[in-house]
């Protein structure tokens, strides 16, 4: 949240097993930073669980080579309770093997068929493997789950399968990974980077902004989350959108991971 109440604007969402830094605190509420990207906000603080600094230093250790939740919308069941835990994809699990996970010392169970076990190589094959369940999930600003997804939310979850770590909005994205100059240059798995396409004045469009990103799937095809996680044309100009019958996002910037 950017503001330490109910109903303020969600920023992003943190997943199951993410670790982060307390910086300020008042009643009901935790401001924190997310390890993973750095991001901050309030959240509410009965959705967090405090740990000791060996705590944090190892667990912060094991997150480095965990397994991930590949699916969606996946279930893990306690061996502590037989409480089923609903996990989303990009959940990180410590500790895992054979369908089991731990974290901090309460055993866990999942299906072994949800989980990506070590990184997948980024082809064309396996990005469609990965996406095509996320196909439809709707639009959610500051969402990263199969409830909701905003465009940067959707390119860092998908990405984190791969074993790319991206920062969380799309404009910070647009700063990683190197240039590829042109479209016909472009290959499975490059990040593209748009404004809106509001305008043909030219000198608008030279104050372009990053807005929005998606996945280059070839280089006639990206996938991306506006409205709802979707396939749809893509050329130099830009997204082309047949349900519109026009140019909905111009192409700003195309990047490498």
């Amino acid at each position: 949240m950017i503001e330490a109440r109910e109903g303020a604007e969600m920023s992003t969402q943190m997943l199951f097993n993410e670790i982060f830094t307390i910086v300020a605190q008042k009643p009901r509420w935790t401001y924190i930073r997310l390890d993973s990207d750095g991001q901050e906000g309030w959240v509410d603080a009965k959705m967090i669980s405090p740990m000791k600094s060996k705590e944090y230093t190892d667990h912060k250790a094991l997150l480095k080579t965990a397994a991930v939740v590949a699916m969606p919308m996946a279930y893990a069941v306690s061996e502590n309770n037989g409480q089923t835990i609903p996990l989303t994809a990009g959940t990180r699990l410590t500790n895992y093997k054979d369908g089991r996970f731990e974290v901090l010392g309460v055993g866990f169970r999942i299906d072994p068929s949800m989980v990506c076990v070590k990184p997948w190589e980024l082809n064309q094959q396996n990005l469609l493997t990965a996406v095509r369940f996320f196909l439809n999930v709707p639009y959610l600003w500051g969402g990263k789950n199969a409830m909701g997804m905003d465009c940067s939310g959707f390119v860092q979850t998908v990405m984190s399968l791969f074993g790319k770590s991206l920062l969380r909005n799309a404009s910070e994205q647009a700063t990683q990974g190197r240039a590829v100059m042109k479209l016909s240059r472009a290959q499975a798995g490059d990040l593209v980077f748009f404004d809106h396409y509001e305008s043909s004045d030219k000198e608008e469009q030279s104050a372009a902004k990053i807005t929005h990103v998606g996945i280059v799937i070839d280089r006639e095809r990206v996938i991306h989350c506006s409205g709802r996680v979707k396939v749809e044309k893509l050329d130099e100009t830009g997204i082309y959108s047949t349900e519109q019958g026009g140019y909905t996002h111009r192409l700003v910037a195309i990047r490498r991971l």
